[in-house]
């Protein structure tokens, strides 16, 4: 399972896009990052191409004057950021082909690679059921095959309290960091006060909302009985034009919930619906979208 995570194409496409990855918390513990502010000690790391919005005092003009094209200096600095990766792995999370909990794992798995190939601590933070399980942080490239098992062992199961996993983490973690949620977000806690939470107390939220197809549109007639995957409830009722709107609004909601959250507290989200390139969500990630209405 590690190994279908990260194939070489994709691997690629997160090398090119490690570079433009801003991190905006700050720790202020000692460790190695790119420079952003002044007055750190800081050490010469490399160059990557100048792209619009780049502040012109960074571009290497000697670099300029040797091979014609602006290039943008980056640095180490004496600072250590944690980015943190919450996977939910509820039950609702196993539905899909392949599934949502497939997904979301190899969104942690990009943000992952992203991290440690920056030198950056990645940690593995589980939403399970009736527990949060966090694993110890690791650091580096070679950190990365630890990070895939890790990953490639979450299986979908039960209910999951979201609000108390946000929270717990938030408590325990320490300094600020960049916190990634990988979820379906389909929970009746009060999931958006937790995220205000972390917003509040300097986290880098980034909210990647998985859903599959059927999710945002569903194929549904006639007289059903439904059963809760994480509770086991039941429902019966009949999948008429307007039970199909009633739930489409209420989703469109829930994804209208999420983006307006971002906006407001300057957080990123991002909407993966199964089947789409991962590549075009995690550029999403990095370019700090704020993904709009269903389309």
């Amino acid at each position: 399972m590690a190994n279908d995570l990260l194939d070489p194409t994709f691997l690629r496409e997160l090398e090119v896009l490690r570079r433009h990855l801003e991190i905006r918390a700050r720790s202020g513990a000692a460790g190695e990052r790119l420079a952003s502010r002044r007055g750190s000690s800081v050490e010469f790391q490399e160059h990557r191409p100048y792209v619009p919005g780049d502040d012109p005092r960074r571009i290497d003009w000697m670099a300029y004057a040797r091979s014609g094209e602006p290039v943008i200096k980056l640095f180490r600095a004496e600072e250590d950021v944690v980015v943190r990766l919450l996977v939910d792995r509820s039950a609702s999370m196993g539905f899909g082909e392949p599934s949502k909990l497939c997904i979301a794992r190899r969104l942690a798995a990009a943000v992952g690679y992203l991290a440690l190939a920056r030198l950056e601590r990645a940690q593995l933070i589980e939403a399970a059921p009736e527990r949060t399980l966090v694993r110890p942080p690791v650091r580096g490239r070679a950190s990365l095959p630890e990070l895939l098992r890790s990953l490639g062992a979450l299986e979908a199961q039960g209910a999951v309290d979201l609000t108390r996993a946000i929270d717990g983490t938030v408590r325990q973690g320490g300094r600020p960091g960049l916190m990634v949620v990988c979820s379906d977000f389909f929970d009746g806690g009060p999931v958006l006060g937790a995220l205000g939470r972390a917003r509040a107390a300097g986290h880098d939220v980034v909210l990647f909302q998985v859903v599959s197809p059927e999710e945002q549109a569903p194929m549904l007639e006639g007289d059903l009985l439904l059963e809760d995957a994480e509770t086991g409830e039941t429902v019966e009722l009949t999948a008429d034009a307007d039970a199909l709107e009633a739930y489409v609004r209420r989703f469109a909601g829930l994804c209208e919930e999420l983006r307006a959250f971002a906006r407001r507290h300057g957080a990123t989200y991002v909407r993966v619906v199964v089947g789409e390139p991962l590549e075009e969500a995690i550029r999403r990630m990095v370019n700090r979208s704020c993904d709009g209405g269903l389309s």
